[in-house]
Order: C-alpha cells, then sequence, then structure tokens
C-alpha cells in the first residue's frame, strides 16, 4: 500500500484502530493484507508496516489519539467538526491527540495535546455551525454505538 492509497482508507472509513483488534477495523491488518496474528513486529512485512503507521502520524489529515478502548486510533480530519460539536458527550480524553516523538537518542516520546488545544479555529467555526443531530449523520454508525449508546 502506498500512503495515498492508505490516506483514502482512512478517509472512507472515518476511523480506524492503528493495529489493536476490535470492533472497528485495524490498518496494520489492512497493509499486510491480511489478519495479522499477534504481534504485527514479527509479520513478515512488520518493516512496511512500521514506516506507514508512522507517516500516518504525521499527517495534518488525521487525528491520532486513544478514542477507542485507550488503543491508538486514527481519525479522519473529515470527521474532526462532528466530533468537537459532540465532544461534551464523551468521556474526557478521548480526543486528547498523541504524538510519538523520536529523539536524538533513539527512544520515543510521547507528547499529548489535550483536547481542545489542538482544535483549529477554521475546525471550531465549523463544529459551531452544524447541530448535534447533523454531526451524528457524519460520523460513522460504530462511532455512534461505542460513545452516544
Amino acid at each position: 500500500m502506498t500512503m495515498q492509497q492508505i490516506l483514502k482508507l482512512i478517509e472512507e472509513q472515518g476511523i480506524m484502530l492503528e493495529s489493536a483488534k476490535g470492533s472497528i477495523p485495524n490498518l496494520a491488518d489492512k497493509i499486510a493484507g491480511e489478519k495479522i496474528k499477534g504481534s504485527w513486529w514479527g509479520h513478515p512485512k512488520g518493516n512496511l508496516i512500521y514506516h506507514l503507521l508512522g507517516e500516518v502520524r504525521k499527517s495534518e489529515m488525521i487525528l491520532v489519539c486513544r478514542f477507542i478502548k485507550g488503543r491508538i486510533t486514527f481519525i479522519h480530519k473529515n470527521l474532526w467538526s462532528a466530533l468537537v460539536k459532540l465532544a461534551p458527550k464523551f468521556d474526557s480524553g478521548l480526543l486528547d491527540k498523541v504524538i510519538e516523538i523520536h529523539t536524538t537518542s533513539g527512544k520515543h516520546k510521547v507528547e499529548i495535546v489535550p483536547f481542545p488545544q489542538w482544535v483549529s479555529a477554521e475546525i471550531k467555526f465549523q463544529s459551531e455551525k452544524i447541530s448535534d443531530e447533523d454531526a451524528m449523520k457524519v460520523l460513522p454508525e460504530v462511532i455512534v454505538h461505542y460513545i452516544l449508546p
């Protein structure tokens, strides 16, 4: 898969897990072209998966957060205004942005940008223009059922 194909897939899905198993598709399986048994690190396409997941995390079109059961979740920008509109209905922290930083020593460091600090003025403005009902219509059904039972 190319990065362009991956971004298109996330756009079509709206939301995907990075690699965790769950009720929504995970990107590691899609990149591998099969359901991965065990850790993707040991998969023959492990290096490709690592590279592409890292690129997704850098994309300005994707919110990286722990939205679904504390697992890394990718949410396409097309859904951000609807999520911002409905954010008061969610548990706090679900929309905190997760940024993984590779330090010069080779270690990984995780920084959290609390919601709504990462929300641009444009997204905030768009969220103010829509109703709760319209926001729910934009979101994939899995989000509506997961967050708003």
